[in-house]
This record gives C-alpha cells, sequence and structure tokens, in this order.
C-alpha cells in the first residue's frame, strides 16, 4: 500500500522514471522491508531462546519452593507461621499405622525438632543419677541433679541417630512447671548450620556433620513462678534474635549468625515472657516483632532501636505472633486474654488505642500456650489450652465459626499448623484432630497414640512428625 501511494503522487507530478531510478527506488525500499524482516525475525528468535533459557530458572524455583517444604527450620515452620506452602501428609493414623518408624529419644523435651535435608535435629535434657546438695529455701524445690544437654541428629529416613553430643552438663539453677522440661526451647536452621538453643544452658552453632562451630553463655534467666523457659531465637540473613524476658533485666539480642558475636543488645521494660520473635518486611523496613505483657513492640533489625509499641494484651505471653499482608497479629491467653490485629502501615511510635490497631477480640477466645494459625482470610484459636476451637476473620475479627469443642483433645500446648486444605491440633493427652482447612467446621480424622505432644508438629512434604513424651514419631503413608 505504501508503495502504491508513492507511485501514485509521483504520476501525478509527472516526474520520469528509468529503469535505473525505478531499480534503485524499490531497491531501496525492499532493503528496508527486508531489514524490518530480519529484525522481526531475530527479535523473535530472541524471545524464543530466552523462554528456553526461563524453563530451567522456574523448574528450579518451583524445586526450590518445593524443597523449602520439605524442610522445618525453625519453631513455626518454612513460613513461620505454621503454614506449609505444599505437602500431604496422612490424615489417619495409629500406633499401628502410617508409622514409618518410632524412635527412643532419651531424656525430655518439648523443644521442636529441625528439619533439614536428611538430618532431624533433637534438643533433649537427661537426667543423670549424679546429685548435688541443694539448701531448698526456694518456695518451689530446686533441682539435686545434674542434667546433660544434648543434641541429636537423625537420619530422616530411618530415624536412626547420625550423631550425638553432650553440649553441657549442669545443675539447674530453678525448678519448672510440671508440665515442663528443660528442654523447651527449639532451635534453628539457615540449611548449612543448626543452632541449638538451650536458654540458660547456652547457644551453640553445629555444622550438619556435628562439628561446634562456636558457642554463647547469655547467663541464668529467672522465670515468674519457676515454671521453666520457652522463647526460641529466630535467623534472618546473617542475623540471629534472641528475646531474653526474666525477672531480672530483660532484652533483645541479636547475634552475627557466623561468629556469635553481639550486633546489639536493647534492654526491654518486661517481665517473662514465653513467647518467640518473627522478622518481617516491610515498605523496605525488616523489623523483629515481639509481644509483651508490657507492650508488643517492633525492632529495627540493623540498629535494635524500637520502631513502634502498642499495649494491650494481658500477662504471661507465651503465643508467637504471625503476619501476613502487612497486618501482625499478637496474642496473650492468660489473665485478660487478648488478640490484636495491627496494621504496620499505621504503625509507628505508640499507637496504643490508635486506628493502627484494626480490631482486638478478648475475653476467652484465645491460646495460653499454643500459636494460632492464619490461613488467608481466616486465624484459628484455642481457648487457653482447653479443646474449645475458634476461627475469626483475619480481616475483621469477626468470627467465623466457634465454640467447637474438639472431644478427647486436651490440654493444648503445641502450636496449630496446616496445609492449603487442613490443619493439625495435637494435644498433651495423645490425641490430634485433623480439620478442615475453610470457613466451615469439618472434623476430618482423629488419631490417637500412646504419647502426647507439646512441641509443634512438623510436616514436612508427604511426611508428619510428632515429639511424644518419650518418642518421636514419623508418620507417613504405608
Amino acid at each position: 500500500m505504501l508503495v502504491r501511494q508513492i507511485s501514485i503522487s509521483n504520476v501525478n507530478k509527472k516526474e520520469r522514471f528509468d529503469n535505473h531510478s525505478l531499480n534503485r527506488y524499490f531497491g531501496s525500499l525492499n532493503c528496508k522491508i527486508s531489514h524490518h524482516r530480519k529484525e522481526f525475525a531475530m527479535k523473535k528468535w530472541i524471545l524464543i531462546l530466552m523462554g528456553f533459557c526461563l524453563i530451567p530458572i522456574l523448574v528450579q524455583a518451583k524445586h526450590h519452593a518445593a524443597k523449602e517444604t520439605q524442610n522445618w527450620p525453625h519453631l513455626r515452620g518454612p513460613n513461620v507461621n505454621g503454614l506449609v506452602d505444599t505437602g500431604n501428609p496422612p490424615v489417619e493414623w495409629s500406633e499401628d499405622t502410617n508409622i514409618r518408624w518410632k524412635v527412643k529419644i532419651p531424656g525430655t523435651g518439648h523443644a521442636t525438632p529441625i528439619i533439614w535435608g536428611d538430618k532431624i535435629f533433637v534438643q533433649t535434657a537427661v537426667k543423670t543419677d549424679k546429685t548435688v546438695e541443694v539448701a531448698q529455701t526456694a518456695r518451689k524445690p530446686l533441682p539435686t541433679h545434674i542434667y546433660h544437654f544434648k543434641l541429636l541428629a537423625l537420619d530422616r529416613k530411618s530415624g536412626d541417630v547420625v550423631w550425638e553430643k553432650t553440649v553441657r552438663e549442669a545443675l539447674p539453677h530453678e525448678g519448672t512447671h510440671k508440665t515442663a522440661n528443660y528442654a523447651a526451647t527449639s532451635g534453628v536452621t539457615d540449611g548449612e548450620h543448626l543452632y541449638a538453643f538451650f536458654g540458660s544452658w547456652g547457644l551453640y552453632c553445629f555444622d550438619f556433620d556435628g562439628n561446634l562451630k562456636w558457642d554463647k553463655d547469655l547467663g541464668d534467666m529467672r522465670v515468674a513462678g519457676s515454671f521453666g523457659e520457652g522463647s526460641s531465637p529466630t535467623i534472618h540473613g546473617n542475623t540471629l534474635i534472641i528475646n531474653w524476658d526474666h525477672q531480672g533485666n530483660s532484652f533483645i539480642v541479636a547475634l552475627d549468625k557466623r561468629t556469635g558475636e553481639e550486633i546489639w543488645r536493647t534492654a526491654r521494660r518486661e517481665r517473662t515472657t514465653w513467647t518467640t520473635p518473627i522478622v518481617v518486611e516491610h515498605k523496605g523496613t525488616q523489623q523483629i516483632i515481639v509481644g509483651a505483657s508490657g507492650k508488643t513492640r517492633s525492632y529495627d533489625l540493623k540498629t535494635g532501636d524500637v520502631l513502634w509499641e502498642c499495649a494491650g494484651l494481658g500477662s504471661n505471653v507465651i503465643p508467637t505472633a504471625v503476619y501476613a499482608d502487612g497486618i501482625v497479629y499478637v496474642t496473650s491467653g492468660h489473665r485478660d486474654p487478648a488478640m490484636q490485629a495491627i496494621s504496620l502501615d499505621k504503625a509507628k511510635g505508640d499507637i496504643t488505642g490508635t486506628d493502627a490497631i484494626l480490631w482486638t477480640v478478648t475475653g476467652n477466645y484465645t491460646p495460653y500456650v499454643s500459636s494460632p494459625l492464619l490461613s488467608g482470610n481466616n486465624i484459628y484459636s484455642m481457648r487457653k489450652t482447653s479443646n474449645i476451637l475458634f476461627c475469626f476473620n483475619a480481616k475483621t475479627g469477626e468470627m467465623v465459626f466457634g465454640p467447637e469443642r474438639l472431644q478427647g483433645l486436651n490440654r493444648i500446648y503445641a502450636p496449630l499448623v496446616g496445609t492449603s486444605d487442613r490443619i493439625y491440633l495435637a494435644g498433651l493427652a495423645g490425641m490430634t484432630f485433623v480439620i478442615k482447612n475453610g470457613s466451615e467446621f469439618e472434623v476430618l480424622a482423629k488419631n490417637k497414640l500412646d504419647e502426647g505432644t507439646g512441641a509443634s508438629p512438623i510436616i514436612a512434604g508427604d511426611e508428619l512428625y510428632l515429639r511424644g513424651s518419650e518418642h518421636l514419631y514419623c508418620i507417613a503413608a504405608n
């Protein structure tokens, strides 16, 4: 069409074209068209080649995501919230069904096992026959037996012990609650090292072959009521974060994971809490969020400076916060129980009583020890340590369903965990409920084992791990 228009225009002007002129003119035009065709073809091939190049990258990314869900690197799992992106562990099991292996663990512990690759790391405290005479002046009896604080590495396929290390031999400086023990704090891994945390009995960095790289003693924690310790570390990048709230000089500390050296330490005006800090990144700022009886606070990951704070929780804060879509949810379940949804967009300075608090639920709707589970628009919450379950709308705080009694499930200390379609709730009496993950309450299964669990259930691919009072169970389809 372009050639025709040009030709007509030139004829009307009665311009003379000889063969040479025509050849030169159309030859030049053909060269331009040919050039554009070649350029288009080249771009097309570049796009095709880019597509082929992206295929392995996308496959690798998908494989990486799948690999991450095969691991359990933190007390609250790969997403630090109890929810896994993919996974299909059994819905039903018993002592005789869908048990791949069951391994005796020496000593006692509520520490959640940490899984990476083909290894499972288990912390435990073993009471020995060695005794020490102790003047019993405290309100609660002081321990008299020496304990061995141990870290075990198990083979994931068989449950066999790969290596075992006694990291410390010590006489505990105070007692615990009758349901607690001296290995209630969990470790954490970055996929290269295991950071075993025993609270008052030290922090230890091991490689996966069992070689100690460094250790650190943070002192003796003085826990309210001698109830025992429970706060676990969190890792983000090269930084380990430990919250140390007790009946003394409380603080939060950031350590260099490579050396154990302190990066910063910030004093906290708090008494004993058992909650574990989480790290979130919001609008370019990496912040540590940790609940407390006085005030929930956010700290700058790099400096330890307080970014914002908010009052409103009750005493004895134990549940770990959960986060999604710019909103953090903090919970307490003892005296003055409460759950708050806080908008990080509006959080700056002291936000107590401001519109940064999107909603608050008060009353007997929140867990005392276990942590809630956030999945999509639903947040699931137990009543104290009972078998009463509630589900709230995460955006509005309105109740979706509840109270629902899970008959046979008693003393809920373990955090709630789940997949996209189901939730696992485990108790100290040996019962685990599996319910539908959704806005309508539905029990999928009730499963009874000989031992209960206070540690978090672990979902790793198609396997479920439960730490009982004496054994670690690997639950998988036969």
